[in-house]
């Protein structure tokens, strides 16, 4: 069974890009590629526990289990070393990241407190969107008792095809990301 969003995609979003921004071809149309949710855990290297408990969540809110990331330098000021694990990540592709995306702008997304909407600077030169969420609580995946410390992850949607970050953008909307007016 496909993913809602990719069927919409297919059916409603496509049609509608190529008559706004007047492509040729089907394959001229941006398309999402993947999402990559990022968790940092600057407190790893002092405590393990902590890293086993976001990698837990992360596997939880994505349906994915999530690789390490280790430090590529030495900081001395955050006391961190090189190799030391600090953050977790998942790439999500197909129709679990359509799933995910579903889930993020119909259930985790409304949930957020004092929410006004996505800032449209969030884009890069290329036409990627990086989300920064400030608490894994607003997934109902995770059980808020269970949740020793709050913490913030990244959610960037890459996005190929794409000619300009207006395009992205338009994409984006068209999915149902709002973003502020």
């Amino acid at each position: 069974m496909a993913a809602r969003l990719k069927e919409r995609y297919r059916n409603e979003i496509v049609p509608a890009m190529r008559e706004q921004f007047k492509y040729r071809n089907v394959m001229q149309t941006p398309k999402l590629e993947k999402i990559i949710v990022n968790v940092g855990v600057g407190d790893a290297p002092s405590d393990a526990r902590l890293m086993e408990n976001a990698m837990s969540e992360l596997a939880q809110i994505t349906g994915q289990k999530p690789s390490i990331r280790k430090a590529r330098r030495s900081i001395a000021g955050f006391k961190v070393r090189v190799g030391a694990a600090i953050g977790c990540v998942v790439t999500l592709r197909g129709d679990r990241m359509y799933e995910f995306m579903d889930r993020l702008l119909n259930i985790a997304i409304p949930r957020i407190r004092d929410f006004r909407g996505l800032s449209k600077s969030s884009f890069d030169k290329d036409g990627n969107c990086t989300i920064g969420i400030r608490e894994q609580t607003i997934f109902p995946e995770v059980d808020i008792d269970a949740v020793t410390r709050v913490r913030g992850m990244n959610v960037t949607f890459v996005i190929k095809n794409t000619h300009s970050v207006d395009e992205s953008r338009e994409l984006l909307r068209k999915f149902g990301v709002p973003f502020r007016t």
